[in-house]
């Protein structure tokens, strides 16, 4: 594996740190500040608008998406240190349109919608114009287990009709969301796996209730949220199913792999902005006659920081290369292993971060207590991690019954 990065790449990597800089660090608090001002919570701070035109003439626009023309080109590998310096600021993934759930339903259009679903639905998306959701996820049933996902998709002549209940459906609630992409269960007689399918569900369809808005540690997210929705007796087009019925794990597994290590690239960045409020933080305070970066706790709260960050970077990086060189498949192994590692390494340099502040670090005063808390959810999202765990497990136990070498 090359660890050396393209000279297009250092360049972007450059032209994205300069960008941070510049425009998205110094425009943190006048997005908090025009948000709260704000009536309507679920409304997006004019801000961002002026931010993404800025990425978007700088040339840092779409660069997630390597299929499509108006994406970056780049490979998993490529794009990971670019997605780690937009993951720094909880803001900066929607100024360079590179935000999920946009991003992971983009690339499912991209690769499994029809001509006429891209035009209707991926060229606004890309245009940076409308937001999305992804709904899966239910209240009734464990939907770590997609299988049991009980969400009713039934062909009624020329459309279909939709009933069931989603939660934790991210972003639903934006007013710039248009659009979901809903799995639910059009064949509960098939085979376990080709019971699901997924389909378009325009937002503004009669049937669809946002029902609330759910809090994860006592944040709502706003503006965009993670919300419960109802469907009952939603009635889409025929020509709004992906693919085919039956495909919906087919579209699921080309989806979470990718979605699954941008988050990690994402939560490495946060990670090393936790660390580096942590060693401010120890430089300018003094404790028991001596600044607290001379303490040996303090000094081992760093170093440890350091190394984990590192090794979780390593990993995902191994894991994009897998990705671009053997395929998703082949790489899954791989991909839980991030997904499993990165959250919970964040967190822990997030929680050292917390304790050096103190009380602030509780408060929102240095963003840490939002910081842990994502970090805390991701270890749920997209699978929790003892499902990740059980792949990653799964797949070592077959590799040493037949022998088989590990990857290298």
């Amino acid at each position: 594996m090359e660890f050396t990065f393209s000279p297009r790449v250092e360049t972007l990597r450059r032209q994205l740190r300069e960008f941070m800089d510049e425009v998205v660090y110094p425009h943190e608090r006048t997005y908090a500040e025009q948000h709260a001002a704000q009536p309507n919570r679920w409304q997006t701070p004019p801000i961002m608008d002026e931010m993404k035109r800025r990425a978007r003439e700088a040339g840092l626009w779409n660069l997630f998406l390597p299929e499509s023309e108006e994406g970056g080109g780049l490979t998993n590998l490529e794009y990971a240190p670019l997605c780690e310096i937009m993951g720094r600021s909880p803001i900066a993934p929607e100024v360079f349109n590179c935000a999920p759930p946009d991003t992971g339903n983009m690339e499912v259009l991209e690769r499994y919608g029809t001509e006429a679903q891209r035009a209707r639905w991926l060229a606004p998306l890309l245009d940076g114009a409308i937001r999305s959701a992804y709904a899966m996820t239910e209240p009734d049933v464990a939907s770590s287990d997609a299988t049991n996902i009980r969400c009713r998709i039934e062909r009624d002549g020329d459309e279909y009709v939709v009933n069931g209940r989603k939660w934790w459906i991210t972003g639903a609630g934006n007013s710039r969301c248009e659009i979901f992409i809903l799995m639910g269960r059009t064949d509960p007689s098939a085979e376990r796996h080709r019971q699901q399918s997924m389909i378009l569900v325009p937002r503004n369809t009669p049937g669809v209730t946002l029902v609330r808005p759910l809090s994860a540690f006592g944040y709502d997210d706003a503006p965009f949220g993670h919300w419960e929705i109802g469907f009952e007796d939603v009635r889409v087009p025929r020509e709004n199913i992906l693919l085919g019925e039956g495909r919906g794990f087919e579209i699921a597994q080309g989806r979470l792999g990718p979605g699954r290590i941008h988050h990690c690239m994402r939560v490495i960045g946060l990670a090393e902005r936790s660390l580096e409020a942590l060693c401010a933080r120890a430089q300018a305070r003094v404790a028991f006659g001596k600044p607290l970066a001379e303490q040996g706790v303090v000094m081992e709260a760093v170093a440890s920081s350091r190394m984990e960050i590192e090794q979780a970077r390593l990993l995902t990086l191994k894991a994009a290369h897998m990705m671009d060189t053997v395929g998703n498949k082949t790489a899954r192994a791989e991909i839980a292993m991030i997904k499993a590692v990165a959250p919970s390494m964040a967190q822990r340099v997030i929680d050292r971060a917390i304790q050096l502040h103190g009380g602030a670090g509780v408060s929102e005063d240095f963003g840490l207590a939002r910081a842990w808390a994502h970090s805390r959810t991701l270890r749920i999202l997209d699978g929790p991690d003892e499902v990740h765990r059980r792949t990653v497990a799964r797949v070592e136990l077959r590799k040493q019954h037949d022998g088989t070498p590990s990857h290298s």
